[in-house]
């Protein structure tokens, strides 16, 4: 499978990601951020963590009016998954390909810490391997990463089965404790913690290999 790794000028965690894509036997693709790519050259997409463009403004939203975020936006229209990582979260937030935003946290302090997760809602693309209900543990690194909807929105979202992972203990804030999200079709896929970080014992856990 190739699967394209997206970059951003301050993306920070895209050598990590490309190399879970080899680990995981799969062949990443670069794709950078001042261009199209064309749709049928990679089968998933990835964006991941860091400062796109430094933050400025609102995490992910100058990120989420490049160019090559218009053709991530085609590719997931056709219903071919993709998956935002921290900053790709808030990424997909910003471009609408998943709803509500991703606020500062709670305690307004950036988080550098091990969460335990739980899959709400399955689906056949993303952690797949990791059954419904099943905890895990994966890091985190965020200042913003407090899940937020308005209520009809946050209703909507959990009656459609779109919450994906849950922090089993919430470091942040987030509404209904909402780590991971599904768009409606379940094929654009965000969430805060760091799969990548979590390949290797020696990393801390290896509960990041489940991923892909």
């Amino acid at each position: 499978m190739r699967i394209g790794v997206v970059r951003f000028p301050g993306t920070n965690c895209d050598a990590d990601v490309f190399q879970m894509v080899e680990n995981s036997s799969h062949e990443p693709v670069w794709l950078w951020h001042q261009d199209r790519f064309d749709v049928k050259s990679v089968d998933s997409v990835i964006i991941p963590g860091g400062f796109s463009y430094g933050d400025y403004l609102r995490c992910g939203a100058l990120a989420s009016r490049s160019a090559v975020m218009k053709s991530v936006s085609e590719f997931a229209e056709q219903g071919r998954p993709v998956l935002g990582i921290c900053n790709g979260f808030q990424i997909l937030c910003e471009s609408g390909l998943l709803p509500g935003v991703l606020l500062r946290n709670e305690s307004v302090k950036f988080i550098d810490d091990w969460v335990e997760l739980s899959v709400e809602n399955g689906n056949e693309y993303f952690a797949k391997k990791i059954p419904v209900k099943k905890r895990f543990c994966l890091p985190i690194a965020h200042g913003e990463g407090r899940y937020f909807a308005p209520p009809e929105e946050l209703k909507k979202i959990q009656d459609k089965g779109q919450v994906w992972l849950s922090y089993v203990k919430n470091p942040n804030g987030s509404l209904k404790d909402i780590a991971g999200l599904m768009n409606e079709k379940k094929n654009v896929f965000g969430l805060m913690p760091h799969p990548e970080r979590a390949m290797q014992s020696w990393m801390g856990g290896t509960d990041g290999g489940l991923f892909l």
